[in-house]
């Protein structure tokens, strides 16, 4: 019952506020722990393994320091004792910390708002458009084109969708609050140093491993979700066949459900740290972008989200009817 009225208080939070840039914010902590491990660690002999043991030990402290801090503050109960009131101050005190947790973990709202700037940023020129998308995106922008600037912000959109939203939910389910922290981990570590780069293809290997395994379900619930959501069962083809192009095992296939839904184009050659990679793409309709795309963009993440947080709230308040 906590974990379905925190996430329904987190999800909340979300929508209203966003990710305010005066209110600290535990990711922040993640990349500085990560950073720091790797000017340690990423130099010498056996970095594959010194990547994995770093990745492995970070993921493993943030559920067991979550769990610990949720079950110091949960009161106890047994069939022994009377049922604990949901008015006990200790009881408040978790829902408050779990439903904060939550809030940090969902990354939605601010996201929309990202790729709405974007876009009204490169209607006003090019060079604020391609600073603008490099708040987003990993890839050097200095020389994308106006298309290519909308392009990306559409694509992070869709891809975030699963990283951001669907995915924290799907671990929410299935391992509660600690699995969704330990998730903001995995997927902080894949997108510091799960670079296939000189620099990290041997230390980051194994962070890049543990996200697609973890993001396995979610991109292709992410997908089916908005499918549901624009109400075209024909897409599902589309998806199935362009999903696959993708680089990544997972980040096609929410884009290939955008892609399908606007009816253009996705992928191309990006640049990622002076390298530049040939990503496939995803679609076959080559058009320009514009304004009407990225609302038909965000409606649709905004229904998938709903439809998500509808599901996982029911899922755990059937664990606490069983």
């Amino acid at each position: 019952m906590i974990n379905a009225l925190s996430l329904l208080v987190g999800w909340v939070l979300d929508l209203l506020l966003g990710d305010p840039a005066w209110l600290p914010h535990p990711v922040v902590g993640f990349g500085k722990l990560i950073a720091i491990g790797e000017r340690r660690l990423n130099r010498g002999s056996h970095r594959k393994f010194k990547g994995a043991l770093m990745a492995v030990v970070l993921i493993a402290a943030v559920f067991a320091a979550t769990s610990f801090l949720l079950t110091y503050l949960v009161p106890r109960t047994s069939y022994l004792e009377p049922r604990t009131s949901y008015l006990e101050p200790r009881t408040i005190l978790s829902l408050l910390i779990s439903s904060v947790l939550i809030f940090y973990c969902l990354a939605c709202t601010t996201l929309i708002r990202e790729v709405r700037e974007v876009f009204r940023a490169v209607d006003r020129s090019l060079e604020e458009g391609r600073a603008r998308v490099a708040r987003i995106v990993g890839r050097d922008t200095s020389q994308l084109s106006a298309q290519e600037v909308r392009t990306a912000a559409l694509e992070t959109l869709a891809e975030n969708l699963s990283d951001g939203v669907i995915a924290p939910l799907f671990w929410l389910a299935l391992l509660g609050v600690p699995g969704m922290m330990a998730y903001k981990m995995v997927n902080t570590l894949d997108s510091m140093i799960g670079y296939r780069t000189e620099r990290y293809r041997d230390f980051g290997c194994w962070a890049a491993h543990i996200d697609d395994v973890a993001n396995y379900v979610p991109a292709r619930l992410t997908a089916l979700l908005m499918i549901v959501s624009h109400r075209r069962s024909s897409l599902f083809a589309f998806v199935l066949r362009n999903g696959r192009r993708h680089a990544s095992p997972n980040s096609g296939y929410p884009e290939a459900a955008l892609a399908g839904i606007l009816g253009c184009r996705f992928g191309g050659p990006h640049t990622y740290f002076g390298q530049v990679f040939e990503k496939p793409y995803i679609g076959d309709t080559c058009r320009t972008l514009t304004n009407a795309d990225v609302l038909t963009a965000i409606r649709v993440n905004r229904k998938a989200e709903l439809l998500m947080v509808a599901m996982v709230a029911m899922c755990l308040l059937l664990k606490t009817l069983c």
